[in-house]
């Protein structure tokens, strides 16, 4: 599947349409976030969601939060734009990594990492009532974006809520990113986030 083909015909839909659904963004980090920010906030009344339990250290993760929201009202937007912080929940990564600890980043570790944030992001979604939910994860070229969909659009039909498919590296996307990321003085990390994927950068 083409998802930015399909993402291009959702958009272009709500544009003749007039609407402009809600949508709940999970967002790894403020830089990956900063493109995805630009592009729906033209379509979309967007809520930031930040949970990451598998960020480490704790200092980072802090970090990254306040980037985040540093970021978020710093940038101007057609509709508006919220920011809601999840729990930091690292005791549910280590639980759900166990096992795969040594197992090299962008494998089934990650998988399963990228379905604890996405099923977060999808139960806040449902309670919330939003019209859609997604995740900034696709627009890292190291990111599976087909894996992605396919774990978002499994729990879409489970929470009942639409999953916005995606692969927001496409139309320049994380080149995008990276320049955003110059203009608002962006704080770039240099490894995805855990523990584990921080031990294989050294």
């Amino acid at each position: 599947m083409n998802y930015q083909k399909e993402l291009d015909k959702l958009l272009d839909t709500l544009t003749k349409e007039g609407r402009v659904p809600r949508l709940l963004l999970h967002s790894c980090c403020a830089p990956c976030s900063s493109y995805v920010l630009e592009y729906l906030s033209n379509y979309f009344e967007i809520t930031v969601f930040y949970y990451n339990p598998n960020i480490y250290p704790e200092t980072e993760y802090t970090k990254r939060i306040l980037e985040q929201q540093k970021l978020i009202d710093d940038m101007n937007f057609k509709y508006p734009v919220s920011f809601v912080a999840g729990e930091y929940e690292k005791e549910k990564f280590y639980e759900m990594a166990r096992g795969l600890e040594e197992v090299k980043e962008g494998g089934s570790r990650c998988m399963k990492c990228y379905e604890l944030r996405l099923r977060e992001t999808a139960e806040i979604a449902k309670a919330g009532e939003y019209d859609y939910f997604t995740t900034t994860l696709s627009i890292s070229p190291l990111k599976n974006a087909a894996k992605l969909n396919e774990i978002g659009q499994r729990l879409a039909k489970e929470y009942g809520v639409e999953y916005l498919i995606s692969d927001f590296k496409k139309k320049n996307g994380y080149k995008r990113s990276t320049e955003l990321s110059k203009i608002y003085g962006l704080y770039r990390q240099d490894y995805c986030g855990c523990e584990f994927s921080q031990r294989q950068r050294k």
